[in-house]
């Protein structure tokens, strides 16, 4: 497969710039796992005076949907140094906690495409192969001698790290491993060393960690801490399992939540029938390799295709043929589309703000607690999936963030202002771009006002409160049971 390079810093964060737009943040499908792509780029594009203009012009050109320059994003090879704005803030204001919420790193494919050869990935840790981290090797060790750990339920007999010579289905490999030992070492250079988060004689009371059940998760999770807290003594270490992939504990049961996922599903479906172009593409990939269209969609074909295209390993071939770029292309366009519709239709979003709540809210509670005092659960980590992550984004009002990437991260700081004791303010950065004004909840408030940041009590109204009206209630229980209009 062909290399292809990358742009700007706002691409690489995944933002569309002020005065550039590329396409809406990418198509999210519950159901047949869509996985939308974005772009990693060379550092000397970054410099250079003389680089091509790859951004149309809002007056004279039409935006115009690249499917390849969103799944080079997507993949996030980690290939140049990150840029990122977390831990800024005037130098009187004191960072109180941080909770950060990931998407698992990179991983092998949970669907095959039927009669074809799986994608020959390696998934042992192999320190002196591309890509690497200076501290795989010692991850690899510490996790070996982790026996001491708590961890719940079934997580205590997974293992630590991926170690399969040919990758299992969904299996974590060395890339999505030094994603998160990447995304470790630059939280920790930012809230340990520079902020001083985490006491040096830290317990597990400043810790809180929670996954879900599978072991990318769990993996994508020690590698981030590993980094973050290197050499951390096991018995300070304990994972919660959390069941549901939107984390919603012991608040799942929700039928409003799941009218609106179906009302989405409904939209997903009469959208993809329309798509003639579509169809045909399918129909000659199932020619390819001797199945019926309705299997081969079924197969959701396009998260082997992800792996084939972020580790460089060509498309499958039959005896019929070979699978190609150009139905890549297609497929990936269709979900841009998909995605554009999404956004106008809203029925996602208010999916997305009954199946976040949970969450948000449990976040809002810490900080409140955090806030009058209590100096428990400083550092807060969900390893989670883009399931997870999409539909947090979408309930804040972040309409400029692309679908989350592999080993994306959203991160919401608390500080307390040194001048005013009492007042607090909040932070959000995704994949280490300031996002803060972007949320429906501060959005005005940056208008009228000079504070850098958003006040706490703004966060916890949206939650406790603003999250609601949609739905003409004013609690989570009441708009999870009220027929829609």
């Amino acid at each position: 497969m062909a290399t292809f390079s990358a742009y700007s810093f706002w691409t690489v964060c995944g933002f569309k710039g002020k005065r550039k737009w590329e396409t809406d943040f990418l198509s999210f499908i519950l159901i047949l796992v869509h996985l939308i792509p974005v772009n990693p780029v060379k550092e000397d594009d970054l410099g250079s005076k003389n680089r091509k203009r790859i951004m149309p012009d809002p007056l004279t050109e039409t935006p115009a949907i690249d499917p390849i320059f969103e799944a080079q994003f997507y993949c996030n090879i980690p290939n140049i140094p990150e840029r990122s704005m977390e831990g800024h803030a005037p130098h009187y204001f004191k960072l109180n906690s941080v909770h950060v919420l990931i998407r698992h790193g990179d991983r092998y494919p949970l669907y095959a495409i039927p009669k074809t050869k799986r994608p020959d990935i390696d998934c042992t840790l192999v320190p002196n192969r591309k890509p690497s981290h200076p501290q795989l090797e010692a991850f690899i060790s510490h996790m070996s001698k982790g026996s001491e750990t708590q961890m719940d339920g079934t997580l205590s007999s997974m293992p630590r790290y991926p170690s399969h010579s040919l990758c299992e289905m969904g299996e974590l490999t060395q890339t999505g491993i030094v994603q998160h030992l990447r995304n470790g070492q630059l939280l920790r250079n930012i809230y340990i060393k520079k902020h001083n988060l985490i006491p040096s004689d830290w317990t597990s009371k400043h810790l809180y960690l929670e996954t879900t059940g599978k072991s990318r998760t769990l993996q994508s999770g020690l590698a981030l801490l590993y980094s973050f807290l290197p050499e951390f003594d096991w018995k300070k270490i304990n994972f919660r399992h959390q069941w549901s992939t939107i984390f919603c504990s012991g608040s799942c049961d929700c039928p409003i939540r799941n009218h609106y996922l179906e009302e989405e599903q409904r939209r997903q479906y009469s959208l993809r029938v329309k798509n003639i172009h579509l169809e045909k593409t399918y129909a000659d990939m199932a020619k390819i390799v001797g199945i019926p269209t309705r299997q081969l969609r079924a197969s959701n074909p396009v998260d082997s295709m992800l792996c084939h295209f972020c580790h460089n390993v060509s498309f499958p071939c039959t005896k019929n043929g070979c699978i190609n770029l150009e139905h890549f292309k297609t497929i990936k366009t269709h979900q841009l589309e998909d995605e554009k519709e999404r956004q106008e239709k809203k029925y996602y979003y208010l999916y997305a703000l009954l199946a976040t709540h949970p969450i948000l809210n449990q976040t809002a509670n810490r900080m409140q607690r955090i806030a009058e005092g209590k100096r428990e659960e400083l550092f807060v980590l969900y390893s989670a999936h883009d399931v997870t992550l999409s539909p947090v984004l979408s309930a804040l009002g972040i309409t400029e963030a692309r679908f989350p990437r592999f080993a994306a991260r959203l991160v919401f700081e608390l500080w307390k202002d040194g001048k005013k004791y009492k007042e607090h303010f909040i932070r959000i950065l995704y994949n280490g771009v300031d996002v803060t004004f972007q949320t429906s909840f501060c959005r005005d408030y940056n208008k009228h006002y000079t504070k850098l940041m958003c006040p706490l009590e703004k966060f916890v109204r949206f939650v406790k409160q603003d999250m609601f009206s949609p739905f003409n209630s004013t609690n989570y229980y009441d708009a999870c049971h009220r027929r829609p209009f």
